[in-house]
C-alpha cells in the first residue's frame, strides 16, 4: 500500500501532506503520555508487519493492521503510523519522504474512520458481535486504504487507472487476512489484557 516516490503529482502530494499534518496534529494533542508504551508497541507492530511486502506496480501489497491500531488508539493512530513510515523510508527506502504524507493518510485515515464505525460494536459483551465487528474493521480499513491509493494514482494521471484496479484486486485477500487477524487479536486481548482495549475519551 506504500506509494513510491516520483509517481504522484505535486497537488496530490500536497493534499496528502495537508491531511497527514492535520491528523498528526490532532493525534498528538490527544496523546495520553501514560499510554505512550502502548502507542510505541503498536507503531512497532505496524513497522514490522508492513515491511513484508509484494511490489504491485507503483505501490505494494502487505499487512497493514491499521484497523487494529485504529481500534486501540483512535486519532493517535496518525502519529503512530507516521513514525513507523518515516523510519521505513529512512532505514529501508520503503515508500519515501516525499510520499510520507500520502502514505500516512492512506493508512491512518481509514484507521480513524473504522474507530468511529466499529469501536462500540467491538467492545460488545456479545462475543459474536465483537468478533464480526472486529473482522469488519480489519477488512474495511484495508479496503478504504486501497481505495485511497487508487484514487491518488488516478488523480495524478489517468494512465494509472489500470494499476489502480490491479492494486484494489490484489488487496482483496489482504482484506480477509486483516479481518481475521484483527478479530483474533481483539478476542485475545479481551480475555487476557482487556485494559489495552480502553481508549481515553480524549483520544476519540
Amino acid at each position: 500500500m506504500h506509494i513510491s516516490e516520483g509517481i504522484l503529482s505535486a497537488p496530490v502530494l500536497a493534499t496528502g501532506i495537508a491531511c497527514a499534518a492535520a491528523g498528526v496534529a490532532v493525534g498528538l494533542k490527544k496523546i495520553d503520555y501514560d499510554r505512550m508504551p502502548k502507542v510505541a508497541i503498536l507503531s512497532a507492530t505496524f513497522f514490522v508487519a508492513s515491511l513484508i511486502h509484494v511490489p504491485i506496480g507503483p505501490s505494494s501489497v502487505h499487512l497493514v493492521l491499521n484497523g487494529l491500531i485504529g481500534l486501540l488508539l483512535g486519532w493517535v493512530a496518525f502519529p503512530a503510523i507516521m513514525i513507523a513510515l518515516l523510519l521505513q523510508a529512512v532505514l529501508f527506502q520503503f515508500g519515501g519522504l516525499t510520499t510520507l504524507g500520502i502514505n500516512t493518510t492512506t493508512m491512518a485515515l481509514p484507521a480513524v474512520i473504522c474507530f468511529y464505525i466499529f469501536r462500540c460494536r467491538v467492545m460488545s459483551k456479545n462475543d459474536w458481535i465483537s468478533a464480526i465487528s472486529a473482522f469488519a474493521c480489519g477488512f474495511t480499513s484495508v479496503a478504504l486504504g486501497a481505495i485511497l491509493v487508487a484514487l491518488f494514482l488516478v488523480f495524478t494521471e489517468n494512465a494509472f487507472l489500470a494499476p489502480a484496479k490491479l492494486i484494489l484486486a490484489a488487496h482483496l485477500p489482504v482484506m480477509v487476512i486483516e479481518g481475521i487477524i484483527t478479530a483474533f487479536c481483539i478476542a485475545f486481548l479481551k480475555k487476557v489484557k482487556p485494559e489495552l482495549l480502553e481508549v481515553d475519551h480524549d483520544m476519540e
